[in-house]
């Protein structure tokens, strides 16, 4: 009741269509509650908190002037859609945000007709907004309005630049909103967002062209083609006396601002006044990434997603990690600074994510040999690949689901020349609450086909260091461990360093009626199950084999599988099409085995959000359910 009685505007807004009655000097109001809200909810349900607080004033004032969901609204990323969401009809849902069966973490179609395109991964909205806004001028369309929302972050991928240079080339009203905050997740870097940084431009000259424009166009003094004229001759004039070229304006792409993203009024009057401008344009605003509170504005990076905090004194709820396994990224990132002191040719590289896969650390102990490219993963990859031609030993540490975006640099950059570039996928497997976006379901199935390919993945934190150690020893070209978010099993992780015999699984438990062959974390998960299933039925013995590699699979530990057992269970915390059971399933037919075999991965489906354990028990993929199939396998 205490938070119904906060939002006494918020809450009479169930639709935009109840937004846009309102008049201009209640939106800061609007914005208030709204951004209180959001501070509310996200408090007692984590989720993306500090991006979505930057731009509640940009949300607000877009479904005040523009007739959503007729005109389009195309959001990059998702981080920042909460307001929109909440504005959208979905104020009493939002508390399931994340949740199983709840609201999706990001905005997708499926859920509401206001969210228009599915956003998940960065750089993405240009291109699909170009092409919505074709589709208009296709179906005749002329006053459907089409907005991208694209971070600085974002604009350092390149697939941000090939949708500008699209855009530039063809006929659309376009409208891009650059919301500027220097920060994607951990600081945005590049030169792109140093050029953002520093850009300016005259808001009165803007206006007075824009007004001057539609003048002489009604006297039929200017046509599309003098007007494109007039604009490159004037986008010369300006950067001769700025003394600074304009990027956007250098490929025909009107642009406005800087202007201050959090104040409701001004963006809702210029938005008002370029909307129906002709051609493509940019309006480039500067917001403040956790805008409201302080202590996300202080620390924006931290307050991405902060987990569960008090509303009033910002005080998080840090659960203890003491007498726990640590993350696999920490035993990653300790690991990689170990063996960088000892091999001075290992270098690591990000794409914009070092402190959540640690790649901090090495950034932290060895600032020369740690490199965050920014949201750009194909580069990440073409980068790695050419500093391994010239002897350096690259570690490149990628979430996999983002590694998808970066399949052509791998065979062709990498792979081709068998270049040992050492591929860290992060997030491997099911993630949890972010959801399809972000499930790192692929990589295996994705990878298996790519000659001169080394795929493994450790069973626990021993591995993963021993795994990491003979990945940089000489002539392994390239060599990919996959690794899921979360924490390990082990306490005691340090362990010596040593060798893996690449291509070399081992057996964890002798058995003689059914065989596990497990790859990767998701081992300890079958281990269990065995230990369950052989307690229900005391005679059942189930042997269990960690395959260690997926390529090149271990001949003789699957020889004496198909030799010796008529039922085998592969798992594996991946996509069941091309993956481990399908590698398995191969070998047995082409060596004329005939066991039956069991796949247990993740299905032929998105897999939707909720938390790990909840989508496990989904996939068939849990406990209890790798149990009942071995004991089915006995009836």
């Amino acid at each position: 009741m205490e938070k119904d009685s906060a939002h006494l505007l918020l809450n009479s807004l169930d639709t935009p269509d109840l937004l846009r009655k309102l008049k201009p000097e209640q939106l800061q109001q609007v914005c208030d509650e709204l951004r209180q809200n959001i501070i509310d909810e996200l408090s007692t349900n984590p989720g993306h908190f500090a991006a979505s607080l930057g731009v509640v004033e940009l949300t607000v004032a877009l479904h005040y002037v523009f007739n959503t969901p007729y005109d389009r609204l195309v959001w990059d990323v998702g981080h920042q859609a909460y307001g929109h969401k909440i504005l959208t009809g979905r104020r009493e849902a939002f508390s399931t945000n994340r949740k199983l069966g709840g609201i999706r973490p990001f905005p997708s179609p499926d859920e509401s007709p206001y969210d228009s395109f599915t956003c998940g991964h960065a750089s993405t909205s240009i291109s699909a907004a170009l092409g919505m806004a074709v589709a208009a001028h296709a179906k005749g369309e002329k006053d459907r309005h089409i907005v991208a929302v694209i971070g600085d972050g974002a604009m350092s991928g390149g697939l941000a630049f090939e949708g500008l240079n699209n855009v530039s080339a063809t006929p659309n009203n376009l409208l891009i909103i650059v919301n500027d905050n220097d920060m994607s997740i951990d600081r945005s870097v590049g030169g792109m967002k140093e050029y953002l940084f520093k850009l300016t431009t005259s808001n009165k000259y803007n206006q007075f062209r824009f007004k001057m424009s539609r003048v002489l166009f009604k006297m039929g003094l200017l046509n599309e083609d003098r007007r494109k004229a007039l604009i490159r001759f004037g986008n010369s004039l300006k950067s001769m006396v700025a003394q600074q070229q304009n990027i956007f304006e250098g490929m025909n792409i009107r642009y406005f601002g800087p202007v201050d993203g959090n104040d409701v009024n001004k963006i809702t009057r210029i938005l008002q006044d370029i909307k129906d401008l002709q051609g493509p344009k940019v309006l480039h605003l500067h917001t403040t990434k956790g805008k409201g509170f302080e202590p996300a504005e202080k620390h924006p990076e931290i307050w991405h997603a902060p987990g569960l905090f008090n509303p009033k004194t910002g005080e998080r709820s840090v659960p203890s990690t003491e007498g726990k396994p640590p993350l696999f990224q920490e035993v990653f990132g300790h690991t990689l600074v170990e063996l960088a002191k000892q091999n001075p040719n290992i270098v690591g590289v990000t794409a914009a994510m070092p402190t959540g896969s640690s790649m901090n650390l090495l950034m932290k102990e060895m600032p020369d040999r740690a490199f965050d490219v920014g949201i750009a993963e194909g580069h990440a990859i073409t980068f790695a690949g050419g500093m391994a031609k010239d002897g350096l030993q690259p570690f490149c540490a990628i979430y996999s689901s983002f590694l998808q975006r970066a399949y052509d640099n791998i065979i062709h950059d990498v792979a081709i020349q068998k270049l040992p570039v050492v591929f860290c996928i992060d997030r491997a497997g099911l993630v949890g609450e972010d959801g399809p976006t972000h499930h790192g379901a692929y990589d295996l199935a994705y990878l298996r086909p790519i000659p001169n390919m080394t795929i493994s993945s450790p069973y626990d934190e021993h591995e993963l260091r021993r795994l990491m150690y003979t990945a940089q020893l000489p002539d392994k070209g390239p060599f990919a461990i996959r690794y899921p978010r979360g924490r390990g099993e082990l306490t005691d992780w340090r362990c010596e360093l040593k060798e893996i015999p690449v291509g070399k699984g081992r057996k964890l438990k002798e058995g003689n009626d059914i065989a596990i062959i497990s790859f990767g974390p998701i081992g300890n998960v079958a281990a269990r199950a065995i230990e369950l299933a052989e307690k229900v039925q005391h005679n059942l013995k189930v042997a269990h084999y960690d395959l260690r590699f997926l390529k090149p699979l271990d001949d003789d530990l699957l020889h004496e599988a198909g030799k010796n057992f008529k039922h085998i269970i592969t798992v594996e915390d991946g996509a069941i099409t091309g993956g481990v059971g399908t590698a398995v399933m191969e070998f047995m037919s082409e060596n004329n085995y005939t066991p039956t075999i069991d796949r247990i991965g993740i299905p032929d489906f998105f897999v939707e959000h909720g938390t790990v354990a909840e989508l496990y028990a989904i996939c068939g993929m849990n406990e209890e359910s790798i149990c009942n199939t071995i004991l089915n396998k006995q009836k």
